[in-house]
Parts: structure tokens; sequence; C-alpha cells
């Protein structure tokens, strides 16, 4: 999901106050521990994108309006009024709205919904106007207000990355591009780009075509109902760093790529746009294997609109007994579960969701779907691992473990880590505009060959 930036998604015909309430509740279900995707089915169709805008911003900054809130009220207010106070105070801190304007329509809210907390909302907010400079100097001195991601990430990322930790966690606050891939069964990147243009919808080619050469980046993010030929399958929405899972997996090994109608498994395969992509690429006999079987319905769906086929199966993929046919596969994806570290740009809640101890679970259960998979591939055939995320736990030290307890695992050269940074400077705010827009998200990709 490519988040709109709050100019673009607070319509003029809704109230400022009214969006302040839809957010409150959007944070206080994240603090409660649901994911904003969630929280947000709860709005009202109209408020929803203005909601979600504001959920967006308020969540990139949370780190931050949470110190200067425990500054300013030590005893924390109930949890609703803790949230619209929060809110307003993440927003405070930018420049979207004019102060006074954010206090009145902050203190509206608070009257609709929690009258009796309104004079609390009132005071806290006109006295971080008046101490602002002391305020923020003063959380400052927090790394989670300075930074906006729990301590135990911001710990993480500086052992993982000592050169890059600064730029990961600063990156993550920069709007992500929405980022197309072109059907390639139906037209090519260059000729829809034409297209784009013809309705006023500016974009580019990537540079590095290799990397993803259906991909277009666009200039600004649409509705995809504005996007030509959508409903007909011609393109879809996908990053450009999840587009190389297709393109790496269908690569020659010693010239040799996988043949017409190649057994392949795509583990985990929900929403569908890597098993998509797989198909328009080749003609694949692709089973797709998905825990989750309201989300295996997004798959079909997908599908469905491309005009593909694929064999979908509602299973746990680390379990293959209860559902694998018997016959090996050619290539296996395994899209395995992870912490979304790599993708926190465009789902600023998920650092605010998981914990420290997650990580550790989460390899344990890519360690489990590797070993269980591995022995349903054929002798020569492909496994391309990949996970979401920039921690190196989820990413190459699984990879070399797997291959220190596996013998008939051999390596093939592979990206590994891919990191959404420039490599100057950590802060965006200095770096080239485009080359922050042309940034895929963070992923890990490894790609395994069994020997004989």
């Amino acid at each position: 999901m490519t988040s709109p930036s709050p100019s673009q998604a607070t319509p003029l015909s809704l109230p400022l106050w009214q969006l302040l309430a839809g957010c409150a509740d959007a944070v206080t279900a994240v603090s409660d521990g649901q994911s904003l995707t969630e929280a947000l089915t709860a709005c009202r169709p109209a408020e929803r994108p203005g909601v979600q805008a504001l959920s967006f911003t308020v969540l990139r900054r949370i780190g931050r309006a949470q110190a200067l809130r425990q500054a300013l009220v030590p005893k924390k207010p109930a949890p609703w009024v803790d949230s619209l106070i929060i809110s307003a105070l993440a927003l405070a801190c930018g420049t979207e709205y004019d102060e006074h304007t954010l206090v009145d329509q902050a203190v509206t809210a608070a009257k609709r919904k929690a009258e009796r907390a309104s004079g609390l909302v009132n005071a806290v907010l006109r006295r971080f106007l008046r101490e602002r400079d002391a305020l923020m100097a003063a959380t400052d001195r927090d790394l989670m207000a300075r930074y906006n991601h729990p301590e135990w990430w911001i710990a993480r990322l500086r052992k993982d990355w000592p050169d890059h930790w600064e730029a990961l966690l600063n990156v993550n606050q920069v709007q992500p591009p929405m980022t197309l891939r072109v059907n390639a069964r139906k037209t090519t990147a260059s000729a829809y780009l034409q297209r784009l243009q013809e309705v006023g919808i500016q974009g580019h080619l990537l540079p590095d075509e290799a990397h993803a050469p259906d991909a277009i980046v666009l200039e600004a993010a649409v509705p995809v109902s504005r996007l030509p030929g959508f409903e007909q399958g011609e393109v879809s929405v996908q990053d450009a760093s999840a587009q190389l899972a297709a393109t790496l997996l269908l690569a020659p090994i010693d010239g040799q790529t996988l043949a017409q109608g190649a057994r392949v498994l795509d583990a985990c395969a929900a929403p569908g746009g890597k098993t998509a992509h797989l198909l328009e690429l080749a003609d694949l006999n692709v089973t797709a294997v998905d825990a989750d079987p309201e989300r295996l319905k997004r798959v079909t769906d997908t599908l469905n609109r491309l005009g593909l086929q694929a064999h979908t199966v509602a299973a746990d993929a680390s379990q293959p007994d209860t559902w694998w046919d018997g016959h090996f596969f050619d290539a296996i994806l395994l899209d395995a579960p992870c912490s979304a570290s790599g993708i926190v740009r465009r789902h600023p809640d998920v650092r605010w969701l998981r914990r420290d101890s997650d990580i550790a679970n989460l390899a344990r259960t890519q360690d489990a779907m590797l070993t269980a998979l591995w022995p349903k591939l054929k002798p020569g055939g492909r496994l391309l691992y990949c996970t979401c995320s920039v921690f190196k736990q989820e990413g190459q030290a699984r990879i070399d473990a797997f291959l220190q307890r596996t013998p008939s695992a051999q390596a093939l050269p592979s990206p590994g880590h891919l990191l959404p940074v420039v490599e100057y400077p950590d802060d965006p705010a200095l770096a080239d505009p485009a080359l922050l827009q042309d940034m895929g998200d963070g992923f890990f990709y490894a790609l395994l060959i069994k020997t004989p």
C-alpha cells in the first residue's frame, strides 16, 4: 500500500476534527496490537483516505509525540484521549497544518467524543506551542523520540549496518514511491509509460532496467482506477525490489532456463504479486500455497484480473506432508514470514507492533520452512529465499545456517540484502529526490541450487 500525502488525502469536505477523531481511533487500535490496515476497516469509506493519511503521518512521528506527551502529561490519560493528544502533537511537529487550527480542531474532536477531556487537550497543545523549542530539545535525548523507532530496533540496525543504520531509520520517515509492474504478456513498460502520459500521469522507467525491466515509477501516487488497462490486467502495483523475485527465480543457470510447464511452488503466496509475475513471464505450472484462506482469495482475485491461472492451496507451507501431491518441484519461491522491517516506510505501524523477541521466533519459522521445503525440490532444481527485511538475522544469517546443515544446497550469485537507502547522506532531505524516488523496499534474496 502506498501512503498518500496529507494534502492528497484530507478532502476539504471533511472537517479536520472528524479525521483527527478517526486517527485517534486508529492509533488506539495499533497501541492495542491491531494492524493499521485492520484498524482502518472501521472507518466509513468517505473518511478512510483522510484518516489513513493522518495515521501514516502520526505513526511516523509517534515516538517523538509519545515523549512529548509524557513530558507534558506524566499521568497517562484515558486511551482514546491519549491517542488524540499524541496524534495532534505528532502533527504539530510538522508543517502540514496551521498550529492554531490544529489545536481548535483537536479540541472539537475531544468535545465530540470525550467532552470532559477537551480542556486537557487544549491546555496540553497550547503549552506545547509555547514551549516547543525547549520540549523538542529535551526529547531529542530520547533515541525513540529522535528516530521514531523502538530502541531495540535502533540497536539492531546499528549492529547490522554500522554505516547505514541512521539512513535506514530516516528513510522510513519518507513517503515511498508508487511503482507499477507492467504485464509483459500484454504490453511493454515503454509502451505503457506512453499510455500513462497520454492520460496525464507522469512516471519513468528505472535507470537499471535489468533490476526490474517491467517497472514504472510514478511521480505521484494515483488511485488504481486511474491506471489505464488496470481492470484488464495490463498493470499491477508492486515495489521494484519485490519484482526482482520472479526475475531471479527464472534467470538462466549455466545457460539453462526452466522448461515450459515447469512445476513451481510459491510458498506463502498471498497477496499474489509474485505468483502473478512468474506467470506473466513464463508458462509454468504454479502451486500457490498460503496458510490464510482469506488472504489466499486475494491471490485468486489477482490472477483472475490478469487472466492467469495457478493451483491455490490453503495450507501451512512448512507442513508439506499435509498438502504436497508427491510430485517434486523444479523451482520454489519461499517468500518467508518476516518482521517486514524493509517495508516500514509503507507500513509505519509495523515498527510499533513488532517486539525484539519476534525476530528470533521468525528466524525459527524461516529455518523450519527451508528445512521442510528443500526435500520437495528436484535435484538440479532451484530455490529462491526472500524476506522483506533488513535485519541480517532474517536474511544472510538464515542462509548461512541452512548451507552449513544442508550439504546438497549450493548458493548461487544473489543480491543478498537490498537496503532502501542512498549511499549518501544519512538525512534523506539532503539526498537527490530522484534517487530516493527510485529506491525499492528493503529485501533479502538468496538463490540456491540442489546438487544431484
